[in-house]
């Protein structure tokens, strides 16, 4: 035994068993290759996929998708998130003349519409770069780090106005049948993939100190609807909520007939603000926190 190994056992900081990746490399190099080896039931039970996605490990998993993301965005100095929610289908404005000019008679209604929304790309894409060049840290980490679900659209824009003021941006994706990726514009190292639906939409919330809500489909509902009934119900304190686009929420929702039906309270409308520019999102946080310029500070 050389001198450091004599040393490391008479450490009292030293680990006395080895790391399960070292315990890897072991198996790695030093098993024979035989029946009993090669069978999957030898597999250590953290490296053995097959097990890992059975019926009975969904408890495991769950509190995989939990953990990591947590664990990384602590490790990332992300104190608090700004999260932007909104369709995967409104255009960027770059991409408007485009899209006229691939429509047919027969849809040409709804993609003028949605060419309509472009607007609501720009003003997420000035809302993320506007919020990111605040560079806001308090007790050492990040303040309204912009969140999106990662993808395209309004999602884009959220990510792409982080990256154009030099500052990193999550992405949450979650695995759907078709093909989807991240966007290019999501901090890779920030960039997660959920399997479960619940823990991607309670990693949206963890961190969120606002959140902006823009003109989208059954996936902007859930999430907005959600989130209104969380804070209606007293489970999640209140933050700032901006509804964008309110000649489109108010044409796809009567927020005023839920209330006169009385199946909300009328003080229920008051959990979200209308906004029609970044401008009046970012005062709405900043009058909610009671923040000023001289908040924003260097980033860490």
């Amino acid at each position: 035994m050389t001198d450091d190994n004599k040393r490391q056992e008479r450490d009292l900081k030293d680990r006395k068993f080895y790391r399960a990746e070292q315990e890897a490399e072991f198996t790695d190099k030093g098993t024979p290759d035989t029946p009993q080896t090669r069978h999957p039931a030898y597999r250590l039970a953290f490296r053995d996929t097959d097990f890992l996605v059975r019926e009975e490990l969904r408890p495991v998993r769950f509190q995989l998708e939990l953990l990591k993301p947590e664990m990384l965005l602590d490790e990332a100095g992300v104190g608090s998130t700004l999260v932007m929610y909104g369709s995967a289908r409104i255009p960027s404005p770059d991409k408007v003349d485009e899209m006229l000019a691939s429509t047919t008679d027969a849809n040409r209604t709804v993609v003028e519409r949605l060419v309509e929304k472009a607007k609501y790309y720009t003003e997420a894409h000035k809302l993320a770069k506007m919020v990111s060049e605040k560079s806001i840290v308090e007790d050492g980490r990040r303040q309204f780090v912009i969140c999106s679900g990662g993808g395209p659209s309004i999602m884009e824009a959220a990510n792409r106005g982080a990256s154009d003021a030099g500052a990193e941006s999550i992405g949450l994706n979650i695995v759907l049948p078709h093909e989807q990726a991240p966007n290019k514009y999501v901090t890779p190292y920030l960039s997660f993939q959920f399997h479960y639906f619940a823990l991607r939409k309670m990693h949206f919330l963890l961190r969120a100190k606002a959140v902006a809500v823009f003109p989208g489909g059954f996936g902007t509902f859930d999430e907005f609807f959600e989130l209104l009934t969380l804070i209606q119900t007293g489970k999640m304190k209140p933050i700032p909520i901006l509804l964008f686009g309110k000649d489109f929420w108010n044409r796809v929702i009567d927020f005023e007939a839920l209330a006169e039906e009385g199946t909300i309270n009328k003080d229920d409308l008051n959990l979200f603000r209308w906004c029609e520019n970044a401008d009046e999102a970012w005062g709405h946080i900043a009058g909610f926190y009671k923040l000023d310029d001289a908040t924003a500070k260097a980033p860490c």
